[in-house]
């Protein structure tokens, strides 16, 4: 199982899992990265690894590791969380509306694309 957070509601997210070294999973394109990132903050780690490479990748990241996955709208985020809890990652939430709904809802500055 995994949840389903608004950006709105990351930080709540993050204070809940504050001394297991969370981490927000950026699963979009090398490309999209360029047009808007998140910026990284003491709460969490900004790990970027693509939705298509995670299978191949998943020995990078840590099953004990909270992680909040991200995409642009919020459907590859949703998979690649399904997946992780799927392998038996615990703490696993998807950013609902991706990091369009992270510009409107917590950092304006990140441009929309």
């Amino acid at each position: 199982m995994f949840e389903q957070l608004r950006p709105s509601e990351l930080d709540a997210w993050l204070q809940e899992h504050a001394g297991e070294r969370p981490m927000v999973l950026d699963v979009r394109e090398p490309w999209e990265l360029q047009v808007a990132s998140v910026r990284p903050a003491p709460a969490f780690e900004l790990v970027a690894i693509p939705m298509g490479e995670v299978p191949a990748r998943l020995n990078e990241l840590e099953p004990e590791r909270p992680v909040a996955c991200l995409c642009h709208h919020g459907a590859r985020s949703l998979r690649v969380a399904a997946y992780l809890a799927q392998q038996g990652f615990g703490a696993v939430a998807n950013v609902a509306g991706g990091i369009d709904a992270w510009s409107a809802e917590r950092d304006p500055a990140v441009p929309r694309y």
